[in-house]
Parts: C-alpha cells; structure tokens; sequence
C-alpha cells in the first residue's frame, strides 16, 4: 500500500526555491529590482551574522552593507551547485571578517589601542540574568569570531584558520577560550 502522505511534495517551498532562483538569475543579469528582492528575503539573516561576529550593531549595521555591495558584484560567482543561502553565509561570513580586519586597523591607528582588561571589564560588571547573545558579544574579538563560526554556524577549525588567518591550533585556543570565559560568566566556573 502506498503512502500518500510520503509521497506529498512541499509544494511552497519548491515555489520558493524556484521563485528564488529566478531572482537570482534575473539579479546576475543586472535587474537591480530582483537583487532588491534578494536582499529583502535575505537581510535579516545577513545581518544576525554580522552581529554575532562583530558584536556591536553599528559595525553589523556597516557590515550588513558591504556584504550586500560584494554580494552585488559576486553575485556571477554563483554557479547555483549549493543552496543560495549556503552561499550567501559563507559570502557573509568571510566579508565580515575582511571589514572587521579594516576597522580594527583603522580604529587602532585612530586611538591606538589593543586588546585591553576594558572587555574583562564590561564583562564582569554585567547582570548574571543576561541571555546567551549578550555573552558572545562580550567576548574578546577573536575568541567571539571563533566562537560563533565553530559553535554557531558550524564551521571547522581549519576553515576558521583560513578565514582569519590563524593557525588551526590558535582557533582551537581562542574557542576554548570563549568557552571558558562563557563559563565563567554564566557562573559555572571550572566544572
């Protein structure tokens, strides 16, 4: 006996993809209202990334923005082999961390500072009630983009390495780092 209910399509989300792939088509041969489409479908999304790896909204914000502009002339490098949206993560992904190397160097020169004990600092006078998003925002810059690349988005160390120029062994460090930091902060100490 054949199970009707197996055999039933998901009939939205084939439109959708296929809706999504002629907008994307249409966006890679110029039509800037299709690509305006994409980027209402995919902003949110984008910018939930950005965040998590810069962890201050107006560095999201900008982010969030040059993603979209390198998305605009890359958008030919999609050759449709994986699903737009694993594309556009890693796009995110290694944009994000490509502006936040250009700011840190620019906010080093224009205020010439370093990683200093101010981020242990805001760290620890925050309320223990806080949620998990306020933690990883917390973290020191590199042990945050390693965090939320390993633990959230589900890459591996060596690609981690690779995108931000570390080794693999110092990507591994930095995450347990923001574990242990993590820990810490939400009061679990060294169990």
């Amino acid at each position: 006996m054949i199970d009707a209910q197996a055999s039933v399509v998901d009939a939205s989300e084939t439109f959708s993809q296929a809706k999504e792939k002629a907008l994307i088509q249409a966006a890679q041969k110029g039509d800037k209202h299709a690509y305006h489409t994409l980027y209402e479908l995919h902003v949110k999304r984008v910018y939930a990334l950005c965040y998590r790896l810069t962890g201050d909204r107006a560095l999201a914000e900008d982010a969030t923005q040059e993603v979209f502009i390198q998305l605009w002339r890359k958008l030919t490098n999609f050759d449709g082999q994986s699903r737009f949206t694993t594309w556009l993560h890693s796009v995110t992904a290694n944009v994000t961390v490509s502006y936040m190397r250009k700011q840190r160097g620019w906010f080093q020169r224009m205020f010439n500072i370093e990683d200093s004990a101010a981020e242990y600092e805001q760290a620890e006078s925050s309320s223990a009630e806080v949620d998990l998003e306020s933690y990883i925002v917390q973290l020191p810059e590199r042990a945050r983009m390693v965090f939320v690349l390993h633990a959230i988005e589900g890459y591996r160390h060596e690609e981690i390495a690779d995108m931000l120029n570390m080794a693999v062994g110092t990507s591994k460090a930095q995450f347990h780092r923001a574990k242990q930091l993590m820990k810490e902060w939400m009061g679990y100490g060294d169990e």
